[in-house]
């Protein structure tokens, strides 16, 4: 069965870091391109990073956000440093098998798989 589980949410004051995983099972990550969406309440599913060579960011993450894969744990990481309330918001990861090109990697329609979303909340 194919699956995605993120984990690593939680509280966190301005300023401070979390790292979200995205661990795959029935599937190897390492064959797929990966996302990170996000969703803060009333606002729509957001595009905040995406595997590749080269990775992408959303402009409002950039420099504070990091994406990375460690296979041999078919995981994906976002690293979020320097958290602002702004960032408060279920982060989702989601999987393709398709190449994504900077004008098509933050649309959530193209991928296949999903996560079931963690709730990160930055607030002091």
């Amino acid at each position: 069965q194919v699956q995605l589980v993120e984990s690593g949410g939680g509280l966190v004051q301005p300023g401070g870091s979390l790292r979200l995983s995205c661990a795959a099972s029935g599937f190897t990550l390492d064959d797929y391109t990966v996302g990170w969406f996000r969703q803060a309440p009333g606002k729509e599913r957001e595009g905040v990073a995406c595997t590749g060579s080269p990775t992408y960011t959303v402009t409002s993450v950039k420099g504070r956000f990091t994406i990375s894969r460690d296979n041999a744990r078919n995981t994906v990481y976002l690293q979020m440093n320097s958290l602002k309330p702004e960032d408060t918001a279920v982060y989702y990861c989601a999987a393709t098998r398709r190449t994504l090109l900077a004008f098509t990697w933050s649309r959530a329609s193209v991928y296949d798989y999903w996560g079931q979303g963690t709730q990160v909340t930055v607030s002091s």
